[in-house]
């Protein structure tokens, strides 16, 4: 992937509408060229798919809920069961692994309180194995990007 890919990227990323003319006047290229790295960063699994942002309150999932998680164990029946039950929630759009006294960050979105509630007495603690919840509310969101930052 050359710097003309990562331009291509951003400006998909700015605007996955554009047409391939718009989008190659953007990043400066002719029209086939721009159009052959793109199928090829499509192909390739660069570029995943296109979607629509969707505004959370306007849709009705005005809470966003951070919940971190703490597994009992780490055998890996333990966390098979966790991650496929995860990846099987809809209210969770996003699930990080991460370092730290905890094992996973969700990302949750509920419409109130007790939507939340009702998620972690139904959702999750129908999963085995978990040791800890621990739940923190967004009341804001500062800043918000799906563009990738300039490589350093």
């Amino acid at each position: 992937m050359d710097s003309k890919d990562r331009q291509i990227i951003k400006a998909l990323q700015e605007n996955g509408r554009l047409t391939n003319q718009d989008l190659a006047e953007k990043v400066n290229l002719s029209p086939s060229p721009c159009l052959r790295r793109t199928r090829a960063l499509e192909e390739s699994g660069v570029i995943k798919g296109y979607t629509a942002i969707v505004d959370e309150k306007a849709y009705g999932l005005p809470i966003t809920v951070l919940v971190r998680i703490r597994l009992e164990s780490h055998a890996g029946a333990v966390v098979n069961l966790f991650e496929k039950k995860v990846c099987e929630t809809e209210q969770i759009l996003d699930c990080y692994v991460i370092s730290g006294t905890d094992d996973y960050l969700l990302r949750v979105l509920v419409e109130d309180l007790q939507g939340y509630e009702t998620f972690v007495r139904v959702k999750l603690h129908a999963i085995p194995g978990i040791a800890s919840i621990d739940t923190s509310f967004a009341y804001g969101i500062l800043k918000q990007s799906s563009v990738f930052p300039r490589l350093l």
